[in-house]
């Protein structure tokens, strides 16, 4: 990072005297050429180093987190019918794919079985490959088969341990982007430290492993870190290409592991718009990486049997509308100030124009409604109008997709992250504002392309890159809860290159007029060791506590019981104690275990005393366990991207509306339903104020007054029927003409339908 300031004069002394001794530093370099080799040896054992502590932090950081799951649940002691049901909601649906995979005689019919799936949706055989992300479980069940560790590693464990160990690289790609920001790998040491210091708000996967997030997020932090490297100047050739493959090869598994690939790129392709559009990077590497995203998305749409979601997104449409927009307005990057502003807005426009036209044009093309729901909670979360859309509203009412709750700041401010954050991103905003002003206002650095680089006076392009990344990814995170996990890790990332960026310190102590450059490396490496001082005192406990893993994993003779699980006194216990951090050391002390009994009697019932081929409805959460723990047919489930699977979930959800018994009944048995499950949980909700509760959902959408105290809309009218999930327990003739209770306890019902009307 480089200040601007006026020139001052020079005497021609000045310049002979400047000029003798360089020529004199010339030829004591020459006469010393030990001082270089010192110098590349040095570079070695830093990088070294470096290499070795990224690895070694991954490492541990999926080992705290395997653990930590070990602990929540005790899952090394549980029945397998236990492990299956804390795999909760759509996780329990993707598992069981590969479980399906895992079971079938050979490989050929167990990919034609995903292809011509007839069970996870009644009376419709779906190709499972073309509607969800799940090719990585499928090459996880192959790789199980081949691989010669059957024996010694059962199938749950290959799985969950491949998420974990994937977060050992998740964790190593922000280290090394921050070390790539910053020139030096203690900025992603520090960020590597506030990653795992704030794991409830940067990752959620010990929970939730079979999320879709949890296979993506990896492959998008090497993206981001290769994309940091490319955009570095004056890369040698073979660099270049090696990084643009490492950019394509991350960006295709990143969008084949997770349905909403495409709006993260989007966010991602807004970040070069903005900054192509201000020359703050070279417009040739901005349209490698557009035509990167577009190959890599419709390289997926292949795989994918050409699924019409990927075709019908809006980043293809943008893309394309940036490329075709930039053809037609060539002289974009000339003139006045005033004039180029003028000149951008309009380009703005026309790009926004475009995409809006180009997309409506393939979604009427493709006939697409796959992602209507989207667009519809979108409308009714930002005030473009209230809604009674079911689908939307089933969103809009989960905390998940609500604003970012303000003790989330609490929490990062307790590590400092949150202070760091602020500091560095106040820093480089002013700085971003300053070179786009400057590169607006120099009209004659636009005149040739490749005087690019010098428009980039005060921002580096890979440093403008991460601070619009960080900003776009900030209002997501402010604007939903869910996608905070891209925005919190990647702000370890950018706080901890400010704090060890020589240019951030340089800027703002000559701001200040303190400027000296030994200042700027006492500073760039004393703030973080402090730092990370701090974050070890904060979370001192002693040496008591023990380090846990499950029990098949150690082969030591020497260890300690830990209700069900053993303690390591090795290295690992002594890196523990000498090395402690915030919150892990108690984390790691509590062990708890799985408690569902209900859950389970329902799957073993299930599984004892139904047909193979019986049909169940129910809630979307409870049918993917059914599926995974039992292998029978459902009507509905979670994977919500699809209009007709969200108008036949809606239908099913009616056994918790106002309808009459007979309503009820047709509607089961129109896709083939053998038994229902009521829920309690449901039917008596408590968890969501009125109006959000699923049943209020139902009655608006239905056009029923809701229950309980408070204002409806004038236009809604009473139910001419009482709630089938509360009257049907009452075992009244017109409800047992049609429903058989079979199976109940403190939670669940089981009625099986009758087949005659």
């Amino acid at each position: 990072m480089i200040s601007i300031r006026q020139r001052k004069g020079v005497k021609t002394t000045e310049v002979s005297e400047d000029y003798a001794a360089r020529e004199a530093n010339v030829k004591l370099e020459n006469k010393l050429p030990s001082g270089c080799a010192s110098r590349r040896l040095w570079k070695l054992l830093s990088f070294t180093v470096g290499g070795t502590v990224a690895l070694c932090i991954g490492l541990l950081t999926s080992v705290y987190l395997a653990t930590l799951h070990e602990n929540d649940l005790w899952f090394s002691n549980i029945k397998e019918v236990e492990r299956e049901i804390s795999f909760r909601t759509e996780c329990g649906l993707y598992y069981s794919y590969y479980k399906q995979m895992l079971q079938a005689p050979t490989l050929m019919q167990g990919f034609h079985g995903l292809i011509y799936d007839n069970k996870t949706e009644s009376m419709r055989t779906i190709n499972l490959l073309q509607r969800m992300n799940i090719y990585q479980e499928v090459f996880l069940s192959i790789l199980y088969r081949v691989l010669p560790i059957q024996k010694y590693l059962e199938p749950v464990y290959f799985y969950i341990y491949t998420l974990f160990g994937l977060q050992a690289i998740y964790v190593t790609a922000l280290y090394v982007t921050s070390w790539l920001l910053s020139g030096t790998w203690l900025s992603g040491l520090l960020a590597a430290f506030w990653y795992v210091t704030n794991r409830i708000d940067t990752t959620r996967v010990e929970f939730t492993i079979p999320l879709r997030e949890n296979w993506a997020l990896p492959f998008f932090a090497i993206q981001i870190a290769a994309i940091t490297y490319f955009l570095r100047p004056n890369l040698q050739p073979l660099s270049e290409r090696l990084t643009l493959l490492a950019i394509f090869i991350s960006t295709f598994l990143f969008s084949l592991t997770w349905q909403f690939n495409q709006f993260m790129m989007l966010m991602q392709a807004l970040v070069l718009f903005t900054l192509d559009s201000l020359d703050m990077l070279p417009a040739v590497k901005a349209t490698w990486l557009y035509g990167i995203q577009m190959t890599g998305l419709l390289l997926v749409c292949i795989l994918q049997f050409f699924n019409s979601m990927i075709l019908g997104s809006l980043l293809i449409s943008f893309n394309l509308s940036v490329l075709i927009a930039r053809k037609l307005q060539k002289n974009l990057k000339t003139g006045s100030f005033l004039n180029r502003l003028g000149k951008l807005l309009l380009h703005l426009f026309a790009v926004l124009c475009l995409t809006l036209f180009l997309n409506s044009i393939i979604k009427k093309i493709l006939n697409l409604k796959s992602d209507e729901h989207i667009f519809k909670f979108l409308k009714a979360k930002f005030g473009f109008g209230a809604t009674r859309d079911f689908d939307a509203n089933l969103y809009l009412c989960e905390e998940a997709f609500g604003l970012l709750p303000f003790n989330t700041f609490g929490r990062l401010s307790d590590t400092l992250l949150f202070y760091a954050y602020i500091f560095v991103l106040c820093i480089t905003v002013i700085a971003a504002l300053a070179v786009a002003f400057h590169n607006l206002s120099d009209s004659k650095s636009q005149q040739s392309t490749g005087q690019t680089g010098k428009c980039t006076i005060i921002l580096k392009p890979e440093t403008a890159y991460n601070l619009i990344h960080t900003i776009l990814f900030g209002f997501l995170a402010l604007s939903t809860m869910r996608m905070k996990y891209l925005w919190t890790s990647h702000m370890c990332v950018f706080a901890s290159f400010g704090l060890c960026s020589p240019e951030i310190w340089e800027l703002l102590l000559k701001s200040i007029h303190l400027y000296k450059p030994k200042r700027i490396c006492i500073m760039r490496y004393s703030v973080p060791i402090l730092i990370l001082l701090y974050l070890c005192y904060k979370g001192s406990c002693g040496d008591e506590t023990r380090f846990c893993v499950p029990a098949h994993v150690c082969s030591s003779k020497t260890v300690l019981s830990c209700k069900g699980t053993f303690c390591l006194e090795g290295w690992m216990a002594q890196w523990k104690s000498q090395f402690p951090v915030p919150g892990m050391m108690d984390e790691l002390s509590e062990l708890r275990e799985f408690y569902d009994p209900d859950t389970v009697e329902l799957m073993n019932w299930i599984n004892s005393n139904t047909p193979r081929k019986a049909v169940f409805a129910g809630s979307m959460q409870l049918l993917a366990g059914v599926k995974l723990c039992t292998g029978r047919t459902l009507t509905n489930h979670p994977h919500y991207e699809d209009n007709s699977l969200r108008e036949r979930t809606k239908a099913v959800y009616q056994i918790y509306a106002k309808r009459s018994p007979e309503d009820v009944h047709a509607l089961l048995r129109s896709f083939g339903t053998d038994y229902v499950i009521l829920e309690d949980s449901i039917c008596y909700e408590r968890r969501h104020q009125r109006g959000c509760r699923l049943r209020d959902l139902l009655d608006v959408a239905n056009g029923h007054m809701m229950d309980g105290p408070g204002e409806n809309d004038p236009d809604l009218k009473l139910a001419g029927h009482p709630r089938f999930c509360e009257e049907i327990k009452r075992n009244l003739p017109p409800y047992t003409a049609y429903f058989t209770r079979v199976f109940q306890n403190k939670t669940f019902h089981v009625y099986k339908l009758s087949r005659n009307k």
